[in-house]
């Protein structure tokens, strides 16, 4: 008998000889290593014999497993391995790999936990290896299942080893599928579904991990080594989707982003959303940069998707939007950067007009937008951020519509483009107020709600104050301000300031009459003071003594306003003047400015700073008949006049009045219609329409011609060319109606009189056209009556062509 064995071992194949003399009589010996560098010589040498050990080394693994001799099928399993790295350049490697995979499949099915955990640390080795050809027919569907089953171990014995070992499963399928485009498609939605999922279950205890190590550290319990020498299943997890979210192209990040949205709403880890900003801040740290607006407008839509949802979830949702949002805003430009702000104001505007009343929940939700707009422009440079403002204005409701929800909507928006205008840095009022932006928000600074011109006044101070002056000049005050930082406006402020700084001081003052509230005149002055401040000058120091003394003439004349309303605008008025005194460094301003509130105090200290409150002040203690306690206008001239500054347009200006348009200068009255009924008639003498000219200005009562600037330079000169100002216009148009209520309200005899010599020059011309026709008629019949007593004789060529009248 022993020598019929010794013959039958003989007959066998040397390969399954050199596969048993591997194994030893006693397992727990482990691999005989001399047997095994055999084994490897003979695989090296005879490749195609390969396959034919695979296979075998995976039947004597599969009874070994069967039998539950675990020991042998271990040392199975490390031979494989070794066989794999050893031959892995071969070119008959594909089907040893097969019999590999089908053991390591075989490993897995077992409950063993050992045999798992090598399994997938065999698989992982395999996973490293570049194959030079791919295997099309191989697929991975049992081990992402596999491998995504271990990451939810709850087993007591090797609970965290199984997840780490399923966990690095994942990662090696990612690696081993991701980089061949002709293998099975990794991003297929039943794949992406098992994978994210499993990583997420295991990153949700990484932000409790880390706190409680931070404690560790800081107690002294646990060292900065033992922390780093420890691989946690949520670290792992993190790493391996920070590498799936980094190898997804453009068309396979929302395969990964659908599950995860999915695993955060099934579980309900939206609030708190601590783990959700995590999670989405690793993506997008990881994600190609160019995808990540994607990322946005992917979690935009799941937004849109739970507009049902409670406005605690909303609210979370917009927050983790408002975390990640700044780090895609560097790769949006242009269309896609104003969908995102179209998408976000979208919101806004549901939010408000599906609640009747907008409760503290639906404020945080709608602030947590407002915070997500803001932070994506912050990270756009300034030409953007403007275009963003302009696109937020053309969104904000008509402030004509006073419906409760349409106010509710204004404020909203207002309040983003507030948002986006506190993060804009102005150099150039020409370029922060474009006239498309300025103009609707005049408008909405005449909105009847209060809380709308509030804002809108803040949207002001944001892209006047260029050095930091808000909080200084946010009291009204007489006083100094010692804080206050000043530079000279430069060329273009000053030319915005005489394009535009009309329009913006006519809204000011009609903003200041349409309430009697603190802050709202607060916020009035602070807006004037920041713009006496950034744009005070020679120039334009004239337009803004007329603007304070609009204020005063709108405190005395309107009788609508109440007596403390009066007194505050009388307060806020001397404020203006004692700051544009100081600003512009005029001391006989300054002294005539000092001497009001010196009488003001010892008379009437209601009409100095503090604002007063109606509800704290009896109106009929206030004496408001005190006109030499009044800005004079007069004496605001010579006092420039003293400094050697031009006061004509301050003398010759009307102080701004109140319920003006927008082009502060226009004015209807019954005078133009009468003007324009003349003007179809032919009338001579035209009451409205005035070109400027030398002659009408001579010939009118009390206008005074224009004196040229004395100084001719390069400057005088390009102003005299440019187009004409808003302040000229204005100044132009005063003048027409002087003329306009000279004509109306003068003596007739002196009318006839300064209109007579005109219409007798018109008529001693029109005579001596006459004469000189009838000269002519007489010279030429006496010239053919010569011609006829000549008879036949020829004329010449130049008396036939040019007759004797173009004669010298």
């Amino acid at each position: 008998m022993p020598g019929c064995c010794g013959c039958c071992s003989a007959l066998r194949p040397r390969y399954k000889r050199l596969v048993d003399n591997i194994f030893p009589v006693n397992p727990e010996d482990g691999l005989v290593k001399s047997n095994m560098e055999k084994l490897t010589f003979y695989s090296l040498s005879s490749p195609d014999k390969l396959d034919r050990i695979g296979e075998y080394l995976y039947q004597k693994a599969t009874k070994d497993i069967n039998r539950k001799r675990y020991k042998l099928a271990e040392i199975a399993m490390e031979a494989m391995d070794l066989l794999l790295q050893a031959c892995h350049a071969q070119t008959t490697l594909n089907l040893f790999v097969e019999s590999f995979l089908r053991m390591v499949q075989k490993l897995l099915e077992d409950n063993n936990p050992n045999l798992k955990i090598m399994a997938t640390n065999s698989f992982v080795k395999f996973a490293n290896i570049n194959e030079d050809t791919p295997s099309y027919h191989r697929r991975y569907d049992f081990f992402i299942s596999k491998f995504s089953s271990m990451c939810h171990s709850e087993g007591k014995d090797l609970r965290d080893s199984l997840r780490l070992a399923g966990i690095k499963g994942l990662q090696g399928v990612i690696r081993k599928t991701v980089s061949d485009d002709l293998v099975e498609n990794i991003w297929a939605a039943q794949h992406m579904e098992k994978i994210v999922p499993s990583l997420l279950f295991n990153m949700q205890f990484c932000v409790n991990v880390m706190f409680v190590k931070k404690n560790l550290l800081a107690s002294g319990d646990l060292t900065p080594v033992e922390d780093a020498t420890n691989v946690t299943p949520p670290a792992l997890a993190e790493e391996v989707l920070r590498e799936l979210v980094g190898r997804a192209s453009f068309g396979h990040i929302r395969s990964v982003l659908k599950p995860l949205l999915t695993h955060l709403d099934r579980h309900e880890l939206w609030v708190p959303n601590t783990f959700a900003i995590h999670t989405f801040r690793i993506v997008m740290i990881s994600i190609q940069p160019q995808y990540s607006y994607t990322v946005v407008e992917t979690l935009m839509q799941h937004l849109d998707n739970n507009f049902k949802s409670s406005p605690k979830t909303r609210t979370s949702l917009a927050v983790v939007l408002s975390k990640i949002i700044a780090i895609a805003a560097g790769e949006s430009v242009g269309p896609s950067a104003l969908d995102i702000i179209n998408n976000l104001l979208t919101h806004l505007r549901t939010s408000v007009s599906t609640t009747t009343e907008i409760t503290a929940e639906e404020s945080q939700y709608q602030e947590a937008l407002i915070n997500a707009l803001g932070e994506f422009a912050n990270h756009h440079p300034d030409y953007q951020k403007i275009e963003i403002m302009l696109f937020i204005m053309n969104t904000v409701p008509d402030p004509s519509k006073k419906s409760k929800g349409d106010q509710m909507l204004q404020n909203i928006l207002l309040k983003s483009l507030l948002k986006v205008g506190t993060q804009y840095s102005t150099v150039s009022f020409e370029k922060a107020f474009p006239a498309s932006f300025l103009q609707p928000l005049l408008k909405m600074a005449r909105a009847p709600h209060d809380p709308t011109r509030l804002i809108v006044m803040q949207i002001f101070q944001a892209l006047l104050d260029r050095h930091q002056n808000d909080q200084v000049l946010s009291s009204v005050s007489v006083k100094q301000y010692p804080a206050l930082s000043q530079e000279p406006p430069s060329r273009s402020d000053i030319i915005f300031t005489h394009k535009h700084g009309a329009h913006i001081m006519q809204a000011l003052i009609d903003s200041m009459a349409l309430s009697e509230r603190v802050d709202a005149l607060s916020a009035s002055y602070n807006t004037a003071a920041l713009l006496i401040v950034e744009m005070s000058s020679s120039e334009t120091v004239q337009e803004f003594l007329l603007f304070i003394l609009g204020i005063q003439e709108v405190a005395n004349t309107v009788e609508t306003l109440g007596a403390v309303h009066k007194c505050n605008l009388h307060a806020i008025s001397i404020a203006l003047l004692v700051l544009i005194s100081r600003v512009s460094g005029i001391n006989n301003l300054l002294d005539y400015a000092q001497k009001i509130v010196d009488a003001r105090r010892e008379e009437a200290t209601y009409f100095l700073p503090p604002l007063l409150e109606s509800k704290k002040v009896a109106s009929k203690s206030l004496n408001l008949s005190l006109p030499h306690l009044a800005i004079d206008k007069l004496a605001l001239g010579e006092c420039l006049q003293n400094a050697g500054m031009d006061a004509q347009r301050l003398n010759t200006g009307a102080p701004y009045t109140l319920n003006q348009t927008d082009h502060p200068g226009h004015r209807h009255s019954w005078v133009e219609s009468v003007s324009s009924h003349l003007t179809q008639r032919n009338s001579s003498a035209d009451l409205t329409v005035y070109n400027g000219d030398v002659d009408s200005v001579s010939s009118s009562p009390g206008v005074c011609k224009k004196i040229l600037a004395p100084e001719f330079n390069f400057d005088a000169m390009k102003r005299a060319l440019a187009e004409p100002t808003e302040a000229a216009k204005r100044e132009q148009r005063e003048r027409q109606m002087q003329i306009v209520r000279t004509f109306r309200e003068g003596e007739f005899d002196d009318l006839v009189r300064r209109t007579e010599p005109k219409h007798d020059l018109i008529q001693n011309r029109l005579n001596e056209l006459f004469n000189s026709l009838a000269v002519e008629r007489q010279i030429s019949q006496s010239d053919s009556k010569v011609a006829q007593l000549q008879g036949s004789s020829e004329k010449p060529i130049y008396e036939t062509n040019f007759p004797e009248l173009f004669y010298y």
